[in-house]
């Protein structure tokens, strides 16, 4: 499969291109070309120009952005199959995270200029996209409703859940790192994750956690 054609598959399982016929994702896979970075090199900072969007062929991404003590805190990660960049490409905006290769990476790379084009010529992806940013208001919206009125245990399994979904049982974060995705302090997480781990719900290793009952965690986070 040639790497046009790898990004078109990436591009129909993203909600903004899924209706997208197959011509439409090939006119629109030929406009990308690919980008490597190794281990720790920045893709981009905060307040660089939102000019391409991103696909990761292999390889890992982290979104981060400083904490007030100078350290770095992840707000997520981007794994092979992953889209990012979307609303910096359309709006030019400058980027309002740093992204940075956690491994050696490859990366599909759309041009903001080359994807304004294709809009105009394919006003029904234009469609797709408005939809897509009501779609992200919407969770956006469900977040807050969640940080706000589901208790701790049910956030940190969603958390832990979803990024099981995307990068298997052995997820590589910080407790501090997960207190920031389900807004509860590092040691409310540490007591919670301690407990799961005297249940064998999972395992604490330094800078990672392993996830040893999925079914358990799944029935927590569905606050069953």
């Amino acid at each position: 499969m040639s790497k046009q054609a790898e990004f078109a598959v990436i591009l129909k399982m993203n909600p903004m291109f899924a209706d997208l016929g197959a011509d439409e994702l090939q006119r629109l896979s030929n406009l990308c070309h690919t980008q490597h970075l190794g281990n720790g090199e920045v893709l981009f900072q905060k307040g660089d120009p939102g000019d391409a969007l991103f696909g990761v062929r292999r390889g890992q991404v982290r979104i981060e952005t400083g904490a007030s003590d100078g350290s770095r805190l992840t707000l997520n990660f981007m794994g092979p199959g992953d889209l990012f960049g979307e609303v910096a490409v359309l709006d030019g905006q400058s980027r309002t995270a740093d992204a940075t290769a956690g491994e050696t990476s490859e990366l599909f790379v759309l041009r903001r200029e080359d994807f304004l084009g294709f809009l105009e010529r394919e006003p029904k992806v234009a469609i797709k996209i408005i939809a897509l940013l009501c779609q992200r208001i919407r969770w956006q919206s469900e977040r807050m409703e969640e940080s706000m009125l589901q208790p701790l245990p049910v956030r940190l399994a969603r958390r832990l859940c979803a990024l099981a979904a995307d990068f298997g049982s052995e997820v590589h974060i910080s407790q501090e790192q997960l207190g920031v995705f389900v807004g509860a302090a590092r040691e409310s997480v540490n007591r919670q994750l301690q407990a799961w781990r005297k249940e064998a719900i999972l395992d604490l290793q330094r800078g990672r956690i392993l996830l040893r009952n999925m079914s358990k965690l799944t029935a927590i986070a569905r606050n069953e």
